[in-house]
């Protein structure tokens, strides 16, 4: 009886330099599988990776020593334009629109991403809490840049406790929670996600400026208008929002 040999694809030498060029072609190899596998709802482990990309252990390991790196090499990969996001208006009110306008689409796309992120964060938040966890806890944070960037023209308005205070309440529905409880318990669809967590954002702006300016006078004349967002979870496009009176 005759064996088939099955030959690895994308086979790389276990002495490549990750700072190569061939190197950079394996790094890319094992993001592509990377990305794909999370795509698939799934949060895979290195040696996963590696199985899935054709590569021995040895040579995944290499570029991503733990599924924190691994993690973190995604996320980044999907939210990259995210993160280097700069409104270019001056005010903090349309500039959280415009955030919220800019990038909600684009975690629609990567929701599988996100929600990967979000399920090794609380399984390592577990295991560190029970003295077990032997990797470096994978950590999230990048939303409080994000916002801090985002709300600073704010601060002559609210001042650093409340804008501090406002920043807090924000990083609660930017980013994947508000999917998770939404999606996931109250069935709703990527749309109506959208617009409840813009809501909230104008309910939290109007709150904190008629907190900083005295009850029942306007802040600064700064009016909070109500607007929407529509996203497609298909196309992965980004599209406007729809001001409403």
């Amino acid at each position: 009886m005759s064996r088939t040999i099955r030959k690895p694809t994308g086979q790389v030498p276990e002495s490549e330099d990750p700072g190569s060029a061939a190197g950079m072609r394996t790094y890319r190899l094992l993001m592509s599988h990377a990305m794909q596998l999370v795509s698939q709802e799934r949060s895979p482990s290195v040696a996963e990776l590696a199985k899935a990309a054709g590569v021995s252990r040895a040579t995944a390991y290499r570029y991503f020593p733990s599924r924190s790196k691994l993690i973190t090499a995604v996320v980044g990969e999907g939210l990259a334009t995210v993160r280097s996001f700069e409104s270019s208006a001056t005010d903090g009110v349309e500039r959280m629109h415009e955030l919220f306008k800019m990038t909600f689409p684009i975690f629609v796309q990567y929701e599988p991403h996100m929600r990967a992120a979000l399920q090794l964060s609380l399984e390592h938040h577990a295991l560190e809490r029970s003295g077990v966890l032997d990797e470096e806890p994978f950590r999230r944070g990048h939303r409080r840049l994000i916002l801090a960037r985002t709300m600073a023209p704010l601060r002559k308005q609210l001042g650093a406790a409340k804008l501090d205070r406002l920043m807090k309440a924000m990083s609660l529905i930017y980013g994947i929670e508000p999917y998770v409880i939404l999606k996931d318990i109250w069935g709703s669809n990527d749309s109506e996600v959208a617009q409840i967590a813009l809501w909230v954002v104008d309910a939290l702006l109007s709150a904190s400026l008629r907190d900083a300016a005295g009850a029942g006078r306007p802040a600064g004349g700064t009016t909070v208008k109500r607007k929407s967002i529509t996203t497609s979870k298909t196309t992965g496009k980004r599209t406007s929002l729809t001001k409403r009176l």
